[in-house]
């Protein structure tokens, strides 16, 4: 087969040529850098929201909450395994928007006791629980043969267990119906990765673990039939996060950091604002008929196979 002919580009992107810059900093943390402007009016207006894994300044988590919060939710959960930052998050969505209530608190998102506890404050508190975001997550760098099987199933336990407690506990809450809710209806949104979709984008464990999600998403979409309950896995590629840090700031260091993120077609990394704008359209009215689906945020990685510009690799 003939390789694809060489072409001029038309244009280089904004973001590859001036970069995603800083948008600041909020009592010493980065503020979330943006690429698109503001939503167009509240897309989540008074819905309740559960977000797992929201601890890291630089999450998806994090920026998930600021999405929902600036788009009219009555109330977010902000939760996390580690509280570091969680309070200060909590005071930066305040200061930003007001009217919405904020709630940090502290478990471990494969934790049963703890995700059924949190979903009943929800509803306790609401009545009614709307979109769960099971975001927490973990990841690993060792070969498959060098894990115990301890190693293996706490990796199972953190990325995999932890979505499905979130659709068990959060589907229960979504069926429930009162005067401001009269049908059931919901989000339930697990963190999946390109990993889960395609070989070689993560550690065997960890692709493993996102995997099941997928498919956690997918059958609890199939069982939840006629409730009006939605379950859809969101599977990012290079996000620069918590988890990736490391590996931006070695490439900004070495002048690299261009070269990040060429093995697909935008190439370049993204920001979690990206991939939090995803999961808000899921989470919204406007999602109704998303449902069961693993959505690539990954900018086209997972569309094809690896190439040189002009070479079939």
């Amino acid at each position: 087969m003939p390789s694809p002919p060489k072409r001029q580009l038309a244009g280089i992107s904004k973001e590859i040529v001036e970069g995603i810059p800083s948008a600041g900093t909020f009592e010493g943390i980065p503020k979330i850098r943006k690429v698109a402007g503001a939503s167009a009016g509240p897309r989540c207006k008074d819905k309740v929201v559960i977000i797992t894994g929201t601890n890291s300044p630089l999450g998806i988590g994090r920026a998930t909450a600021h999405q929902y919060a600036e788009n009219g939710a009555k109330a977010i959960f902000i939760c996390d395994f580690d509280s570091k930052y969680l309070d200060i998050h909590k005071r930066e969505i305040n200061s930003l928007y007001p009217a919405v209530d904020v709630h940090t608190r502290q478990f471990d998102a494969s934790d049963e006791a703890s995700v059924k506890a949190v979903v009943d404050e929800a509803v306790e508190k609401y009545g009614r629980l709307d979109v769960f975001f099971a975001n927490a997550g973990i990841s690993s760098g060792k070969m498959f043969y060098d894990y115990t099987a301890e190693e293996f199933m706490k990796m199972m336990k953190v990325n995999a267990l932890s979505v499905f407690l979130a659709a068990k506990y959060g589907s229960r809450a979504m069926l429930k119906t009162s005067p401001s809710k009269p049908y059931p209806s919901g989000s339930i949104i697990g963190t999946a990765s390109t990993a889960g979709i395609r070989s070689n984008a993560g550690t065997t464990d960890y692709s493993a673990a996102k995997a099941a999600v997928i498919s956690i998403m997918q059958t609890c979409s199939y069982q939840l039939s006629g409730t009006g309950i939605r379950c859809n896995a969101i599977c990012p590629g290079l996000i620069e996060t918590g988890m990736t840090n490391a590996m931006f700031e070695s490439a900004r260091a070495r002048g690299t950091e261009k070269k990040i993120g060429q093995l697909n077609p935008l190439k370049r990394g993204a920001v979690p604002d990206e991939v939090a704008r995803v999961v808000l359209f899921l989470g919204s009215d406007e999602a109704s008929y998303m449902n069961g689906q693993a959505i690539a945020v990954d900018g086209a990685l997972s569309a094809g196979h690896p190439y040189v510009l002009g070479k079939l690799a």
